[in-house]
């Protein structure tokens, strides 16, 4: 063999061991549906009549746009998804797809999601659309995540971005209602993720993140929680005090939200490492399930409303 032959790059075209399967992966499904459903109540909630092929085509734009920026999340995040371990089986750490491959993927999922949801509906909404992508994957995943501990803080804004952009897609405009269900999701995401950070700080620390536990430590982070999830509780029962629903929700979002308190407390009461990792770990898992009964209470009280003068009426 020549020392040419010996110097020599391989270029045969690798081909892709990827799946269908790794590829939905990418689009980070569990993230999407909560994505779905509360876009779905900011639709329902919106004033005026919207045609169902509209509603269904924005729904689907908002869902391609929210795989989109977590396709281009895992594509950013690969090195450090592969230190942690419940990150480590995704498709790019387990080498089924490559970083390049994964951006090329969502950067087509978010151009095409952005541009039909403008065409064929209208360009308020594609415009809010495109921020929450460009907010999720370069303000928060390229910016803050690895950089401050309130990455959370701020990068939640893209989170609960879906029923403003949703609104926007029935009205052309925003109004004080979908800001609401902003600011619910908005408050509702550092507890819930900081409980998260909480039982999962080694992984977050061997991946060079700055989470709160990590920076500011688990006593304080215990704290912030508690805060957070006071005024979450406030914010919550705003779209009752100012009007906007009946006193239904209103009593559900306080008995939600008392649960999350009660559960908040636990978290700060409990320092003994054990006691800790359980009282976290419920918080975590009782936070979905708060965030999920706030807005079918909210999706409910909308389809009552719509359904009741025809049930008079018959």
């Amino acid at each position: 063999m020549s020392v040419l032959d010996h110097n020599a790059v391989d270029i045969t075209p690798r081909i892709s061991e990827a799946e269908v399967g790794d590829y939905i992966a990418l689009l980070k499904p569990r993230v999407m549906s909560l994505v779905i459903f509360t876009a779905l109540v900011g639709m329902a909630m919106a004033p005026g009549y919207f045609h169902p092929v509209l509603a269904i085509t924005s729904l689907l734009c908002i869902a391609v746009g929210a795989g989109a920026s977590g396709a281009l999340n895992m594509a950013l995040e690969g090195d450090i998804d592969a230190k942690m371990s419940r990150t480590a089986n995704r498709p790019i750490p387990r080498g089924r797809i490559t970083r390049p491959e994964a951006m090329a993927f969502g950067m087509t999922l978010a151009f095409f999601s952005v541009m039909t949801l403008g065409i064929l509906v209208n360009w308020i909404a594609g415009a809010l659309l495109a921020f929450t992508i460009f907010f999720y994957v370069v303000i928060y995943t390229m910016g803050l995540k690895r950089w401050t501990a309130q990455n959370i803080v701020i990068g939640g804004a893209a989170g609960a971005l879906p029923p403003v952009v949703a609104w926007a897609a029935v009205t052309g405009k925003v109004d004080v209602e979908p800001l609401l269900l902003f600011a619910i999701i908005f408050f509702w995401t550092p507890p819930h993720f900081w409980a998260l950070a909480l039982f999962r700080s080694d992984d977050y620390a061997r991946a060079g993140i700055p989470m709160l536990p990590n920076v500011a430590g688990p006593d304080a982070t215990r704290l912030q929680i508690l805060l957070y999830t006071i005024v979450l509780i406030a914010v919550a029962a705003a779209p009752w005090a100012l009007g906007y629903f009946d006193a239904v929700y209103g009593v559900i979002s306080l008995i939600l939200g008392a649960g999350m308190l009660v559960l908040a407390i636990n978290v700060y009461m409990r320092r003994e490492r054990s006691q800790s990792l359980r009282a976290t770990r419920k918080l975590f898992a009782f936070s979905i399930l708060y965030l999920f009964g706030l807005f079918a209470t909210l999706l409910a009280e909308v389809v009552f409303r719509a359904l009741a003068p025809m049930a008079w009426g018959a």
